[in-house]
């Protein structure tokens, strides 16, 4: 097993498909992994009581926050405040990978 994690994430997403995967867990954080193959949409959703850190790590994705929205490009970086509204979205033809970091857990 190496130390990279994301070296064990091989997703291939078709057109409109999003793949995902838990690449930490701990009782502090979750990561995941998302690719989205061409179109495909995480939708916008909220996290009440965590902030949410993308990190687009292949190609490049349209974020959304509250009602403003933003092409990013790996490398690159979003901040999503506690409660605050986001989602990402795939507007070109090749796929794009991000992960999302999660903290605090929530409940915790």
């Amino acid at each position: 097993m190496s130390l990279d994690r994301l070296s064990e994430f091989d997703a291939d997403p078709a057109e409109g498909e999003v793949i995902d995967g838990e690449l930490a867990v701990t009782d502090d954080v979750l990561v995941k992994a998302f690719a989205l193959g061409p179109g495909a949409t995480i939708d916008p959703h909220e996290h009440g009581g965590a902030t949410n850190v993308f990190h687009v790590i292949r190609g490049e994705v349209t974020v959304q926050q509250d009602d403003t929205e933003e092409v990013v490009a790996a490398p690159g970086v979003v901040l999503n405040e506690r409660g605050q509204a986001h989602g990402a979205h795939n507007h070109t033809d090749e796929v794009a990978v991000l992960t999302a970091s999660l903290c605090p857990l929530p409940g915790q």
